[in-house]
């Protein structure tokens, strides 16, 4: 499965390439969006994730509906920053972030062009950012959430932490994602393929960015569950309980290479 020397390096070239490329001429195109009413700026945005992947070399599947209609909080475990391009071109959603991703170059200007929502997860800043992403679900935007606060190795799913959730219930819906990296040189990703995925740790985008785009056959498939109403439980932590487990089950379908279904909380 290792990659030849040659053929690797300049399959990792071209498409490194094709992807500052394309990068560069869609953020005028966003930054012009921006200043327009309406839904453009979402719909380009969702176009630019689904386009990079297939420049990258990650073929993605969908399983399962999203929910429509806007104010939808989703929910997803998370492996790596290759999570933003997937999601970002399946669901027509902005996303939660950390603080520090809005300082690293080309990265912070692709998330704001992207209209990503910065927290810092510090105690004194937590009311006022809850605030501004129940703005956002207000407004009718639909955002997407790590519930685990970073991303691991790829082979389980971390704990949701209740304290990400308190913006929950200014959301319409909720709805749970799974996102695994199943296939590697067209066949089925075993425990070993994972960690080729998984950026995590003190890792660099750009080694990781070379490592990825020298391989062939990769996929990611997202698994969409049954989204529902946040007022329907008892409170954040019940919530948060719920949907990691489902989350997680469905994280696990798609590891065991099983037939995935979506699940219902």
């Amino acid at each position: 499965m290792e990659p030849r020397p040659l053929g690797g390096r300049v399959r990792a070239i071209r498409r490194i390439s094709f992807a500052l490329i394309w990068t560069m001429l869609a953020i005028p195109i966003q930054a012009l969006m921006l200043l327009l009413p309406g839904h453009a700026k979402v719909a380009f945005a969702r176009i630019y994730n689904r386009v990079l992947c297939r420049l990258i070399g990650i073929r993605v599947q969908v399983v399962g509906e999203q929910a429509r209609g806007g104010s939808v909080l989703f929910l997803s475990n998370h492996t790596s920053w290759l999570d933003i391009l997937v999601l970002g071109g399946t669901l027509e959603a902005c996303f939660v972030a950390k603080a520090e991703v809005g300082q690293w170059p080309l990265v912070r200007t692709i998330a704001r062009m992207g209209r990503t929502v910065f927290v810092s997860r510090k105690r004194g800043t937590t009311g006022r950012e809850s605030d501004e992403i129940r703005a956002r679900l207000a407004g009718g935007d639909s955002l997407i959430l790590f519930p685990e606060g970073t991303s691991n190795d790829g082979t389980r799913t971390l704990p949701f932490r209740s304290a990400f959730l308190g913006a929950a219930a200014g959301a319409r819906l909720v709805q749970p994602v799974s996102i695994v990296y199943d296939r590697l040189g067209g066949l089925p990703a075993c425990r070993r393929d994972r960690p080729l995925f998984a950026w995590y740790g003190d890792m660099d985008i750009g080694s990781h960015f070379w490592r990825i785009a020298r391989r062939s056959g990769a996929r990611a498939t997202v698994l969409l569950h049954e989204a529902v109403d946040p007022a329907l439980y008892a409170d954040r932590k019940d919530l948060t309980q719920r949907v990691e487990a489902v989350v997680a089950a469905g994280a696990s379908q798609l590891r065991q290479n099983r037939v995935p279904v979506p699940l219902s909380l």
